[in-house]
């Protein structure tokens, strides 16, 4: 059996990033671009313009299977993984072409705090304790950081 030292040197020798090689936990093998969109912003402009970034990249790359995409929402930018929000359709949409929504668990606590009563999220949310730590794990893991 061969060593993973030994697969991970060719890498080294062009340049890649092993750690994103290894780190990366999506399920698209043939991806050409891992991308993140970072949304803090809730006003419906910011909201409709990220889903269309998504939308118009997953058209560029010519389908799901060859781009990486995570939206990562917190602060204002969370309520659009409420489940009331304007363009739930849009979101259904785009995770049924696998899109990941990663949802600020700091964000909801905070708005807990303030308003007494804890936000509802979708379903398809992936909690994550900061969303902006979020954004620095995926860009050091390889992906690139929009914000549109």
């Amino acid at each position: 059996m061969r060593s993973p030292l030994l697969f991970a040197l060719p890498l080294v020798f062009l340049g890649l990033d092993c750690a994103a090689v290894a780190d990366d936990d999506s399920d698209k093998p043939f991806a050409e671009a891992h991308i993140v969109l970072q949304l803090a912003d809730g006003d419906a402009e910011s909201q409709s313009r990220v889903l269309s970034v998504a939308n118009n990249l997953i058209k560029h790359y010519g389908g799901p299977d060859f781009v990486d995409i995570e939206i990562v929402a917190y602060g204002p930018g969370l309520s659009l993984l409420y489940p009331d929000n304007p363009n739930k359709e849009r979101i259904s949409s785009l995770l049924t072409n696998e899109i990941r929504f990663v949802g600020c668990l700091n964000t909801v606590a905070t708005i807990e705090r303030k308003t007494g009563k804890r936000p509802q999220l979708i379903a398809a949310t992936i909690p994550v304790q900061t969303g902006v730590a979020r954004l620095v794990e995926r860009a050091q893991q390889g992906y690139v950081v929009i914000r549109p």
